[in-house]
């Protein structure tokens, strides 16, 4: 086996964007960096995509994966792992496995934390809370009340990360699951408006928590018509203030780099997707000055 048998490009050249900041502003010795990385929509691809695939040839895969995150470690401590639900259903591992190697894989990559897609309830909250033992990560779910369900307890509404005097929070947020989902599969969890608990976790993050950047784990879509109710990233953003970034998941949206939004207070927000089966991993540089104003820089790259 070669020693790397991947190769690490980016679709798109990187974009500095954030308060009208350059890079060249910020003093290198004082400069603090964060690095996220994540994934969405994986559904059970272990393996690369076969060499005759129309469309992904050689793309994507576990252990690619694994070793392009090992060599950002190398190059910045600072990192945090996150992915956006959809782990299970895809691939006959599933099928067999019922998402033990999946959540087994991501605990070895050191993921600090997963939302939950609807399809993570495919073999229902039950099969769920089975595999559960074998995630050595978090998973964050603001709008999901599992109070009712087997699953209460396990998932928390947000986690406060430290990296390098930097507090980091992640709050999470699920697609409705009624006509989406067998309602025999989500049992009595119940779903709450995605808005609403932003906000409110947005105000414990920022207020009491004191956090120097929030994270949004979304599945709840990247965008759809305009004519369609349903809750996106892009109406989140739109809607709601003090998110710095959201990371999304459920539309298998394919973007080159991130999408700037202006909040309801006319702040920018970057909202990200990486597409679908392990094909991309994204990746947002956040540089912090001595004062905590940020600049951040994001691109895709392809496994």
């Amino acid at each position: 086996m070669k020693r790397r048998e991947f190769i690490e490009k980016t679709t798109a050249s990187a974009a500095l964007v954030g308060l009208g900041l350059s890079l060249s502003s910020f003093d290198s010795t004082t400069t603090k960096q964060l690095t996220i990385l994540h994934t969405n929509d994986v559904h059970s691809h272990i393996d690369p995509f076969p060499a005759d695939d129309p469309r992904n040839a050689n793309k994507g895969g576990v252990a690619r994966r694994a070793e392009l995150i090992k060599s950002i470690r190398k190059e910045n401590p600072n990192v945090l792992l996150l992915d956006a639900g959809d782990i299970f259903q895809g691939t006959p591992y599933f099928n067999y496995y019922g998402g033990e190697l999946e959540f087994k894989l991501m605990s070895m990559m050191q993921y600090d934390a997963s939302t939950i897609g609807n399809h993570d309830f495919d073999n229902g909250v039950d099969g769920l809370l089975a595999q559960m033992p074998h995630a050595k990560f978090d998973f964050i779910c603001s709008n999901y009340d599992f109070t009712n369900t087997v699953m209460n307890g396990l998932v928390k509404p947000y986690k406060v990360f430290h990296k390098q005097g930097l507090k980091i929070g992640v709050f999470g947020l699920g697609i409705e699951l009624e006509g989406l989902v067998d309602k025999r599969m989500y049992k009595e969890t119940v779903y709450n408006d995605p808005i609403e608990i932003a906000q409110d976790m947005v105000a414990i993050l920022k207020k009491q928590e004191k956090c120097d950047l929030v994270v949004c784990l979304s599945h709840l879509g990247y965008k759809y018509r305009n004519d369609d109710p349903k809750i996106c990233d892009l109406k989140l953003a739109e809607l709601t203030e003090d998110i710095d970034i959201i990371i999304g998941g459920h539309t298998h949206t394919f973007l080159e780099k991130p999408t700037i939004v202006k909040n309801k207070v006319g702040n920018e927000v970057l909202v990200n997707q990486v597409g679908c089966y392990g094909i991309n991993l994204g990746r947002i540089d956040f540089y912090f000055d001595r004062n905590k104003n940020k600049i951040a820089e994001g691109k895709s790259i392809v496994v």
